[in-house]
């Protein structure tokens, strides 16, 4: 090779863009062993989704149908939180998990047309497979193809810029959010199957994190590792036996316990006060539980605390016993809230009589619970949400129904209308309960709700770390 023909080294201010560097570009396209991959979803998902959007149709003819899958927030600059499909889309497609996609159903005279339309892999031999960091496959590795994915859900699947412009810019449809809601409202079968699944991976998870109190509260010779330490106990195991936690995962000790929504987790685990843990496992289908006990950490509430849990456990039963058929999905809120401003009057908390706190011009006892007695769940942890709350309390319960039941109490530290040994102390029951002809099924009863059952099981799971 001559010095004419040699090639100059770069000597510019800043690498070159590969994807304007042709021999780049050229070596980049070949070479590649074909992958392919096969598209997963949950036994069962593909037929339960045809079933939704048969039932979709059904209550919404003669209008195209629009619903996105949405894309990952931004957590910071050009990083994101993981992926998550909308709980429409996951409903409709049975929880296809593609960052953009779109479903379109589109009214013809025997109901409705469904086309998904996907964006397309960036494959060996495309811009996108080196120079997009998003979903180009060099970088998030290989992903089912527009046919594979055809052949699992049984619809068109096309490209997603063949989509509509119009199409691809709507999804912000308040009523097809509300429909969605309303028909998700009773579960089928394979939805009930999803959401028990959820529940025992959920209860295994409460052992789990039970199983970390010693190494959390800690001892004379080691420091405890606190609240952080059993957040990420619990969320670990819903990464290994689901997809991911149903909502942030909320462990609150002593003080904390009493915060409603206390996720920043970064406080000690006290020994000697109690424990609210809130979690749930969402599961590969994004069907999740919701579940909450207050555990003593020592393995014993002493009798301040153990009053306060009695009332709470006397709300609970309550608020459980009145979930069924028939009954309006209120009746056990006011269940549970009578046995609250009753207790709370007997200790003398309350200045008013229990008719007056009770009333809609009084709610008084709700100082100490401000929160809601309970929600639908599904596939989003407040499912049908899109539904109106007053719409929602008036809404009379039938089988295939599931929600959960949640009572508390919640004394903050700062509360001066309370006696010194009430401050500080936090106390939540929630289970996830399946509507029945004859009832309710309580799912996660698995997890003892009495202060003595909470006790023994706490003592029997709570095993010296090694």
């Amino acid at each position: 090779m001559s010095l004419t023909e040699r090639t100059v080294p770069y000597q510019g201010t800043q690498p070159p863009r590969l994807a304007r560097v042709p021999a780049f570009v050229e070596a980049m396209g070949r070479g590649w062993a074909d992958v392919a991959v096969v598209p997963e979803l949950v036994p069962g998902a593909p037929q339960a989704a045809a079933e939704h959007r048969r039932r979709l149709s059904e209550a919404v003819p003669g209008r195209t149908l629009v619903v996105p899958a949405g894309r990952a927030p931004v957590r910071a600059n050009d990083t994101a939180y993981d992926f998550r499909p909308s709980s429409d889309f996951a409903w409709l497609t049975g929880g296809v998990a593609v960052e953009g996609a779109v479903l379109v159903m589109v009214p013809t005279g025997r109901g409705h047309d469904t086309t998904l339309h996907l964006p397309p892999p960036w494959r060996p031999g495309t811009p996108g497979f080196f120079a997009d960091a998003a979903s180009g496959e060099l970088w998030v590795g290989p992903s089912p193809s527009l046919t594979a994915w055809e052949e699992l859900l049984g619809v068109a699947v096309r490209p997603l810029d063949e989509i509509d412009p119009a199409l691809a810019a709507a999804g912000d449809d308040a009523e097809l959010a509300r429909r969605c809601s309303e028909l998700r409202m009773v579960k089928d079968e394979w939805e009930v199957t999803q959401l028990r699944e959820a529940v025992d991976a959920t209860v295994a998870g409460f052992a789990a994190v039970a199983a970390e109190l010693p190494t959390a509260v800690g001892g004379p010779d080691r420091p405890g590792l606190g609240e952080r330490w059993l957040q990420g106990t619990f969320d670990r195991h819903c990464r290994t036996f689901g997809n991911q936690p149903g909502y942030a995962t909320i462990v609150g000790s002593g003080p904390h316990a009493p915060t409603l929504h206390w996720v920043r987790c970064d406080g000690p685990v006290l020994p000697d006060a109690p424990l609210l843990l809130d979690m749930g496992v969402e599961g590969r289908s994004f069907y999740t539980a919701d579940v909450t006990r207050t555990v003593p950490p020592s393995g014993r509430f002493d009798p301040v605390q153990r009053r306060v849990h009695d009332l709470v456990e006397r709300a609970h039963r309550a608020g459980m016993d009145a979930v069924r058929p028939g009954a309006r999905f209120s009746d056990f809120h006011f269940a549970a809230m009578e046995v609250v401003a009753t207790g709370l009057h007997d200790w003398g908390l309350l200045e008013v009589s229990v008719d007056e706190a009770l009333s809609p011009q009084g709610q008084q006892h709700r100082r100490w619970l401000v929160c809601g007695i309970g929600h639908h769940l599904g596939v989003d942890v407040h499912d049908c949400s899109a539904v109106e709350a007053g719409d929602q309390h008036a809404v009379t319960l039938q089988p295939g129904m599931v929600l959960t039941v949640e009572p508390g109490l919640y004394f903050h530290a700062t509360d001066l209308t309370v006696p010194p040994e009430l401050r500080g102390i936090g106390v939540r029951l929630e289970d996830d309960l399946l509507v029945t002809p004859g009832g309710a099924d309580v799912l996660s009863d698995a997890l003892p709700i009495d202060a003595e059952g909470v006790e023994r099981w706490t003592r029997t799971h709570s095993t010296p770390s090694m």
